[in-house]
């Protein structure tokens, strides 16, 4: 128990020491930068100290939300659409992109349909892979027909791109009847929820 008081007395004398050393030194209180850059320094004998961690400056972001209805029943089925919800990701380097996507979709039974949404490079003339995703889909063949169903959804979209120059991405979407047919199918952004497109570079 001596020993540790012993210990714990030193230790603030050795604190104390310092305080008054730096306050001959110049009569100011010395700053967490200029403490750090004391303890920091190497001293004759002895391993350099770790480096500080340099953090990078903020990276390019921002995000984007589609500004009103896509109207999907009015093209064809199987037809792509462009949608008014696009990025443009500003330089050259490795883009993550992140969308959420509410649809709605309705039809009368018997009835099967659904809806696709992809991500389209406007620069490049060309889907970017793999971006294909699912969003809705209604399905009743039996039972009574002439039966309303349909129903809202929101689909995350991930994807990761690399890009060689400034390069524009747009959401497209499209409408598909294998049996019977829709009533009503589109993109929706509003209140009760958006969709939203959102990059950041990451290398």
């Amino acid at each position: 128990m001596f020993a540790t008081c012993r210990r714990a007395v030193s230790r603030n004398a050795y604190s104390l020491s310092l305080g008054l050393a730096a306050l001959a030194l110049g009569g100011a209180a010395m700053t967490p930068a200029s403490v750090s850059a004391s303890v920091s320094a190497p001293v004759a004998g002895s391993a350099a100290p770790a480096q500080a961690v340099a953090w990078p400056w903020p990276q390019p972001s921002d995000i984007a939300y589609l500004p009103g209805y896509l109207d999907l029943q009015a093209a064809p089925s199987g037809a792509w659409r462009d949608s008014r919800l696009e990025v443009t990701l500003p330089r050259a380097g490795t883009y993550a992109l992140d969308l959420d996507v509410r649809s709605r979709l309705s039809g009368l039974t018997p009835v099967n349909s659904f809806i696709v949404a992809r991500l389209w490079n406007v620069t490049d003339g060309t889907s970017v892979p793999d971006s294909e995703r699912l969003l809705n889909q209604i399905i009743d063949l039996g039972g009574t027909g002439g039966r309303l169903i349909g129903q809202n959804t929101t689909v995350p979209i991930s994807e990761r791109i690399t890009v060689k120059e400034p390069t524009t991405i747009r959401l497209q979407a499209r409408r598909d009847n294998t049996a019977g047919a829709s009533n009503t199918a589109g993109i929706i952004s509003d209140l009760q929820g958006r969709t939203s497109f959102r990059y950041v570079r990451i290398s």
